[in-house]
């Protein structure tokens, strides 16, 4: 059996309002396997959101263990992170934040300004990612020149840029039509069948359809089903 991807043993997160302690998260534990498709379910207040920013090295636990690649995060310092995050995830958003003035295939390579690989091969790179997503023909429009679903498209070959072994999207379709949202999670169980470990934060059970296993979040605590 191979090992877990990530790892989270006991993990409890919790914030001062004033003078009051509010846990948003209890004792969660949970192993991802790399190669899953996972999603991650629950209303606003479930506690999904802070639990993925602590998965996706956004946020820290306040108590609890955090292994990435056996690797204990929780250790490591704030640049220590980001480097690892710029590394491992590629994040996927609700709202795009695509970059207005810059073209698609400039969008895409943002996240690569900081990798040691040569500008060409980050070009040649991006220009195959927007092919990979049905683009290879707009990857000189800018985000006012293509529609919603295409916008998201770009947004996940920029996800995909610095080849991250993890894909974290959250609400990826939310403002996307039904059919348009049925083709971005069809494009993201194809890139998840390559290899890629998805994780999709998500409070539609439609959109988690594409999931191979589901998690369900309810007042900070954490159950399997679906």
């Amino acid at each position: 059996m191979t090992a877990s991807l990530l790892s989270l043993t006991d993990i409890t997160r919790t914030f001062l309002q004033g003078d009051q302690r509010i846990e948003v998260l209890k004792s969660i534990s949970l192993d991802i396997r790399a190669g899953e498709f996972l999603a991650l379910l629950g209303t606003s207040g479930s506690g999904k959101s802070t639990l993925m920013h602590i998965l996706g090295l956004l946020d820290r636990p306040s108590a609890g263990t955090f292994l990435l690649n056996g690797r204990d995060v929780s250790e490591m310092d704030d640049d220590g992170l980001s480097e690892l995050r710029n590394r491992t995830i590629g994040f996927i958003f609700q709202s795009f934040y695509l970059i207005p003035y810059a073209s698609a295939l400039d969008n895409v390579l943002l996240p690569g300004l900081y990798s040691p690989t040569s500008t060409a091969k980050l070009r040649k790179r991006a220009q195959d990612l927007l092919s990979l997503v049905g683009l290879g023909d707009r990857m000189h429009f800018k985000p006012s020149q293509l529609s919603g679903g295409q916008q998201q498209r770009v947004a996940i070959a920029r996800a995909l840029i610095n080849d991250p072994d993890i894909l974290l999207a959250d609400e990826p379709t939310g403002q996307l039509d039904s059919a348009t949202s049925t083709e971005i999670m069809t494009l993201m169980a194809d890139i998840n069948s390559q290899g890629k470990t998805v994780i999709l934060v998500t409070h539609d059970e439609s959109t988690a359809a594409v999931a191979k296993r589901k998690i369900y979040m309810e007042d900070g605590r954490i159950g399997e089903g679906g």
